[in-house]
């Protein structure tokens, strides 16, 4: 059992609760496999989508999970909801506390916005992504893949490549991974490379090549152009030029290495299609991995400890 309230990052969490997800999370893997998809956990319970952003991946990997352990699910946009009347985040949460909902599933454009959230409601809150802060169950999904592939996380050696400065998604991996027992590299253009990073953990790489040389697991980002003023690069075309990834680049990786991206790929830019559609990718698998990962978080969280 998760001891907390709340999923709101990977930096608070201890190894141990993200392991436990893990070992769910590959139980409930097996039986989506299985096509079973009718458990009981969470009846009577209601789980409320709340995005403040677009989504497709997150916000319908959600939903299937919690309609596979039984829940009621409710949607809700920020685009169709009273936040357009000038409701505030945290009225908002009053008033769905008011209607006993049991979880509420966040997506912000502001970072520590689901704190607030958290701190507002008696339901539990899961961050699925606030601003550039973090996104905790991609990153979750993204080790269930790699634990399955592997065995371990433990040892692993994981490049990191692409818009890292505005990536929720790089810092949740980065925060978790080194927990697991990782060591994560990292590699993007100057002008898309935070600060600090390598105190956190991170090696900071010179070249993408550098950041592949035996790597077990080559993991691009998208390049984030709707959180960008622009200016980072000259273009989409020299950025895939000097910092994608293609098959010359999964060369320089580890005997059995494998591709991986959190999606939308923009093809032919953080990743060839070749890389996308090849043998070593899987990122049609993190998408089964993430309503598994999702079931097993809102199970934990409820309080269950099964499958």
């Amino acid at each position: 059992m998760i001891e907390r309230k709340d999923l709101l990052g990977l930096l608070q969490p201890r190894r141990e609760e993200i392991e436990e997800i893990l070992d769910l999370g590959l139980k409930m893997k097996a039986r989506l496999r299985a096509g079973d998809k009718s458990l009981d956990i969470l009846r009577g319970k209601t789980v409320t989508t709340l995005f403040y952003e677009n989504s497709t991946r997150t916000r319908c990997s959600f939903e299937l999970a919690a309609k596979y352990l039984g829940a009621h699910v409710v949607n809700i946009s920020a685009q169709s909801s009273s936040v357009q009347k000038g409701e505030s985040l945290v009225d908002t949460g009053k008033t769905l506390d008011a209607m006993k909902n049991d979880f509420i599933v966040i997506r912000h454009p502001l970072a520590g916005a689901p704190k607030l959230l958290a701190e507002t409601v008696k339901a539990h809150v899961v961050n699925a992504g606030d601003g550039m802060n973090e996104h905790p169950s991609q990153a979750l999904l993204d080790f269930l893949t790699m634990k399955e592939h592997f065995g371990r996380i433990g040892g692993l050696k994981v490049a990191i490549l692409g818009d890292i400065r505005h990536s929720r998604v790089a810092k949740s991996n980065l925060y978790g991974l080194k927990k697991l027992g990782a060591e994560v590299r990292m590699f993007a253009p100057a002008t898309l490379m935070p600060i600090g990073l390598d105190r956190m953990g991170a090696k900071i790489c010179a070249s993408r090549e550098e950041a592949a040389d035996g790597a077990d697991v080559i993991m691009g980002l998208r390049i984030q152009l709707e959180r960008q003023k622009g200016g980072n690069f000259p273009s989409l075309g020299e950025y895939a030029k000097f910092y994608g990834a293609d098959e010359s680049l999964l060369r320089h990786a580890g005997k059995g290495a494998i591709v991986m991206h959190p999606g939308p790929v923009n093809r032919g830019v953080e990743l060839s299609s070749e890389l996308v559609d090849g043998d070593a990718s899987r990122i049609e698998d993190q998408v089964l991995s993430g309503v598994a990962v999702r079931m097993a978080i809102l199970t934990l969280l409820e309080g269950g400890t099964h499958a």
